[in-house]
């Protein structure tokens, strides 16, 4: 029986190695078609864009998310204050979008970490198999035993509190799902035809997996990236309110769920916040992964 996935694969395989400008455009034209008329997605495309504005442009037009005013310590939203003022009298508007800048990125830069490094893993273990599999598979399994946040707040204890270190503990908790993934798409993709064909024709392996192999498995990258970039959100967060992650006096969200616990009955509105922040944003990433799956997966594109 043929695989119906077969020829999408080839085909895309084509366009790779020389694809005509037409049929490029018109294949990103049904993309964008297809992406335009799933409504969930475009709303998560529009979280994700605010939530990115806000990392860029919040710290700008927010001003010092340190300065303090203790005359108006605990002031719930005014003019003056949009989203009141913590116990310091400092801002929230204004630490809220200095620390979307702190989560954008530590899930941007751990995630890139990730792929980068798991990714290559993946495509040894899956297109030379051998002896070489069975043992990178095997320390992987092993990884991935750990629950992302336990193996995430193990190494961040180990590192020590700082941003650095929670993008290497995030990057190094994300890497054995990555090489999972990837090694899937390697053994999938070296039994095509077009793979093959590249062989006989006398192509280097490198060549095979740059031209055939990472071109093939982009769609499902992209897709995998959207999915870890909310997890690693939760993940920096998480970690700032153990007091793992960013230390004061830089703005976390963590720091200010951990700040707001002693007054969630005076001040409820010092966690409300920061916490909708951390929700608002996962869920505009998880929507927009969703929506690529659909509309990336050549197996589901009609």
């Amino acid at each position: 029986m043929t695989d119906p996935s077969g020829p999408l694969l080839l085909e895309e395989a084509a366009d790779t190695v020389a694809p005509p400008p037409a049929a490029t455009a018109s294949r990103w034209q049904r993309i964008r078609r297809r992406f335009l008329r799933r409504k969930l997605a475009m709303l998560g495309l529009v979280l994700v864009t605010a939530f990115v504005l806000l990392a860029v442009l919040g710290p700008l037009l927010t001003g010092d998310p340190e300065e303090q005013d203790f005359s108006t310590t605990l002031a719930g939203p005014s003019a003056a204050h949009l989203l009141g003022t913590d116990d310091l009298g400092r801002d929230v508007l204004s630490r809220i979008a200095h620390g979307a800048q702190v989560s954008l990125l530590a899930g941007v830069l751990s995630t890139a970490l990730a792929l980068l490094i798991g990714v290559p893993i993946g495509f040894l273990a899956g297109f030379y198999r051998g002896w070489l599999d069975p043992v990178i598979m095997r320390i992987n399994d092993v990884l991935l035993a750990f629950p992302f946040l336990v193996f995430a707040v193990g190494l961040a204890a180990i590192l020590g509190a700082s941003l650095r270190n929670v993008v290497i503990a995030l990057a190094v908790a994300q890497i054995p799902a990555v090489v999972r993934i990837a090694r899937g798409e390697a053994l999938m993709l070296r039994d095509q035809d077009f793979v093959a064909g590249a062989i006989a024709d006398g192509a280097r392996d490198s060549t095979i997996l740059a031209r055939y192999i990472l071109p093939n498995t982009m769609n499902v990258l992209i897709v995998q990236a959207t999915v870890a970039i909310p997890g690693a959100i939760i993940g920096e967060a998480t970690l700032s309110f153990l007091g793992l992650g960013v230390q004061p006096p830089t703005p976390s969200w963590g720091t200010m769920l951990t700040d707001a616990q002693q007054y969630l009955s005076q001040a409820p509105q010092l966690a409300l916040f920061p916490g909708l922040a951390i929700a608002m944003a996962t869920l505009g990433f998880n929507l927009l992964g969703d929506g690529l799956r659909d509309v990336l997966d050549p197996r589901s594109a009609r």
